[in-house]
């Protein structure tokens, strides 16, 4: 008998997965660069011995811009503007780790009200500072390993900086949005957005270096969107998180 209602649960589940994808559709997107390739510069990390040593042998960069030698370009936060129904937040946490002293992964995204792992693997102080200009500030210290700072953001905020006191190449960014509308592209410049409603929307993508761009799009249920993005790489951050990025090259 437990069995028999086992199937009808997982039947149930995959019709409902079923009807879901049928009545919305998927946005699919890569980013690209299509100027000259900037180079990204060398962290020093000689100004503190311990993050020295762990990374001896290493050449780390701060990477600014990640892309392949075709322009695809990773780490770019891309999200549904407009008013789109909204579904419960989600329970599981985003990560960030503290390794190595560098943050990874440098840029992600979640939902007001959902929380953020703020980890530290390393053995020694971290000091985890969000810069924010929306009331989501905060500023704790981790002194060891296995410390996990919790944190949920209040407003929405593209993009919120992160950083270290201690070590001030440690950079990554939060993008924090009202809908699960949002991805990271990846290392080939690639994204995917699922469970779209159908709908016009304008589609907003964000890079660190080289600020936003827009398109407007029109999302068909049981049907692919595909969505190109490109940077000239002549384009400049006009948000207030380009005030607050800090020099690779040590304290």
């Amino acid at each position: 008998m437990r069995h028999v209602v086992l199937s009808v649960v997982i039947c149930l589940a995959l019709a409902s997965e079923t009807l879901a994808q049928a009545n919305t559709g998927t946005i699919k997107g890569h980013v690209r660069l299509s100027g000259k390739l900037p180079g990204n510069p060398f962290i020093r990390m000689g100004m503190d011995p311990m993050c020295s040593k762990m990374n001896a042998g290493k050449r780390i960069l701060q990477e600014y811009v990640v892309a392949t030698v075709d322009g695809s370009l990773a780490n770019v936060f891309v999200r549904l503007q407009g008013n789109v129904p909204q579904t419960p937040v989600s329970t599981q946490p985003v990560v960030i780790d503290q390794r190595g002293c560098i943050y990874t992964p440098r840029v992600v995204g979640v939902r007001v009200g959902q929380i953020v792992q703020i980890k530290n693997s390393d053995a020694f102080l971290h000091n985890v500072h969000g810069l924010s200009g929306k009331d989501n500030s905060f500023n704790v210290g981790q002194p060891t390993a296995g410390l996990v700072y919790q944190w949920k953001a209040k407003n929405e905020e593209v993009m919120l900086h992160l950083k270290c006191d201690i070590h001030n190449w440690m950079n990554a960014y939060i993008g924090v949005v009202t809908n699960p509308y949002f991805a990271v592209s990846d290392t080939t410049g690639t994204f995917q957005i699922d469970k779209v409603p159908p709908g016009t929307y304008t589609l907003q993508a964000w890079h660190e270096r080289f600020g936003a761009l827009t398109k407007t799009i029109t999302v068909k249920a049981g049907a692919a969107t595909t969505v190109d993005f490109t940077y000239t790489g002549n384009e400049k951050s006009s948000s207030v998180i380009d005030e607050l990025r800090v020099a690779a090259n040590g304290f």
